[in-house]
């Protein structure tokens, strides 16, 4: 599996960050006691979440273990610690939480309907569930790196396309009806504004990129990254002051656990 690298994810950290602030804001709790960050990463939602409830005990959970590094030293006033969300929610125990937060990370870990019922029963009765993942599908960028991997110049460089695990917003309402008291969806696209196509590539090389870079060689990788700049630059048109929108959709849900 490739290397997080924490350093290029927070290159935009004020712009990956505002989903949480967002989806942070919808949580209807007053003085939860202990929340849940699934998929911290360096801490930038972990900021978040202890901001947002003053005196809350903050645990942030990640597979990476350069991002708990990260997160450790930034946020020594909240607890982290590695975890396989896909695999060892289970060993966190049950009904041991008041809030499971996960913002942009359940796209990486396969078997929904098994994971949020995970996360569910993390929940004491009452207690909430908060998830946001990207739903940028539709997105130029998205689109150009599934069109390069399959074509003919790059089909063969790749054993492992990346997959993204998310179902469709039907599927989640579906679930959520049967395993939460109550729930709500909603979906955001965010106009962020970048200075140049080059940093779209940025942005990318900390995200979406990283699985098709890692498993290049160095010419190769220069190779790659120049062709989906080409079609970056000819899909992505700049505005009259020279700056360039950045569309990205984001799904959302809060979710009610059932009473015991």
């Amino acid at each position: 599996m490739a290397k997080w690298d924490s350093g290029q994810y927070l290159k935009f950290e004020a712009e990956r960050t505002q989903p949480s602030v967002d989806l942070a804001a919808r949580i209807a709790l007053d003085a939860p006691r202990d929340v849940l960050d699934v998929g911290c990463g360096p801490g930038n939602s972990s900021r978040v979440l202890a901001r947002r409830f003053p005196g809350a005990r903050v645990h942030g959970i990640d597979s990476s273990p350069e991002m708990i590094e990260t997160a450790k030293n930034d946020l020594p006033e909240c607890a982290f610690s590695l975890c396989d969300a896909g695999k060892d929610l289970a060993s966190l125990g049950s009904a041991c939480f008041d809030v499971v937060f996960s913002n942009a990370c359940i796209q990486w870990i396969p078997d929904h309907p098994k994971l949020l019922r995970e996360m569910l029963a993390l929940l004491r009765p009452g207690g909430v569930l908060a998830v946001q993942t990207p739903m940028n599908y539709e997105e130029p960028i998205h689109q150009i790196i599934g069109e390069l991997v399959a074509g003919e110049k790059w089909k063969g460089a790749f054993a492992q396309p990346r997959i993204f695990y998310n179902m469709q917003p039907g599927q989640y309402f579906d679930l959520l009806a049967e395993a939460a008291a109550d729930f709500t969806l909603w979906q955001t696209t965010y106009y962020h504004v970048l200075d140049s196509h080059a940093a779209i590539m940025e942005w990318y090389r900390g995200t979406g990129l990283r699985p098709y870079l890692s498993a290049l060689s160095s010419s190769d990788r220069a190779a790659f990254e120049a062709d989906v700049l080409a079609q970056v630059v000819a899909r992505y048109p700049k505005q009259r002051d020279g700056r360039i929108i950045f569309r990205f959709p984001r799904f959302f849900f809060t979710a009610t656990a059932k009473a015991a």
